[in-house]
């Protein structure tokens, strides 16, 4: 079953401020292609691009979670909203 982007993503950041994430919607006027939310709790930092199921991040978002990656950044390509919640859990074990 395909859910779309906005459903996955906002299932995940309710999920995320009830277990204790701090998390915001992620622009930057200056860059196109970041990621959509960033993610904070217990001095750990991650970003996540939410697709739809089944969908694949643009090629400019590629080259940015990429550039992001190479820098030390934690980004994340979520299209599913357990693996959205898996992370989150992970990321605080």
């Amino acid at each position: 079953m395909k859910i779309s982007e906005s459903n996955i993503e906002m299932n995940v950041s309710k999920y995320a401020c009830n277990t204790g994430w701090w998390t915001a919607k992620f622009t930057s006027p200056s860059k196109t292609g970041v990621p959509d939310r960033i993610f904070i709790k217990n001095g750990k930092t991650l970003f996540i691009e939410f697709k739809a199921t089944g969908e694949k991040p643009r090629k400019l978002q590629l080259e940015i979670i990429k550039q992001m990656q190479s820098h030390g950044a934690t980004v994340y390509v979520v299209d599913d909203i357990q693996q959205g919640k898996d992370i989150l859990d992970d990321e605080t074990n």
